[in-house]
């Protein structure tokens, strides 16, 4: 079985403005991402990004818009040595339809442990707001809340 750190996107991997981030020019990583995950990456986990992207369903952006920065944020990925097993975004957004795919809800994290022969008792997920620590919580998985926009290096002592 596999030990995943899941990664909410926007204020942890990268710099939260505030507002929707859906343009490669605006996708900037946060201080200390990489190092972070270097070393976690020596204690055997590996990674996995977990996205809400209601602009979808809202219609400020669409799904090449996400994916433009995905491809890029994976090269940043690539280039710092560490590998993504995948990505999953939830393009819904609450006030326009339900699904059951968008955090707090916990069905992206179900489909990557199932995909992944994920061991639940030794893996994280760490976010920047309640509902991703509530997704995990649903998925059985440890939620470990971080500031919005603030390093990882401050977290790693509560993954073991």
């Amino acid at each position: 079985m596999n030990k995943v750190v899941f990664l909410d996107r926007d204020g942890v991997i990268n710099f939260e403005p505030g507002d929707y981030t859906f343009k490669v020019d605006d996708f900037k990583i946060n201080d200390g991402l990489f190092e972070s995950l270097k070393i976690l990456k020596e204690k055997g986990y590996q990674f996995i990004v977990i996205t809400n992207q209601g602009g979808i369903s809202k219609k400020i952006y669409n799904h090449n818009d996400v994916n433009s920065v995905h491809l890029y944020m994976q090269a940043c990925f690539k280039q710092a040595e560490i590998d993504l097993l995948a990505i999953y975004y939830c393009p819904h957004h609450a006030v326009i339809e339900k699904c059951i795919c968008r955090k707090p809800d916990s069905l992206m994290l179900e489909k990557a442990i199932a995909r992944y022969n994920v061991d639940k008792a030794k893996s994280y997920f760490i976010g920047d707001s309640r509902r991703d620590v509530l997704a995990a919580e649903k998925a059985g998985v440890t939620g470990i809340q971080i500031e919005v926009n603030d390093t990882l290096k401050k977290y790693l002592d509560q993954i073991n």
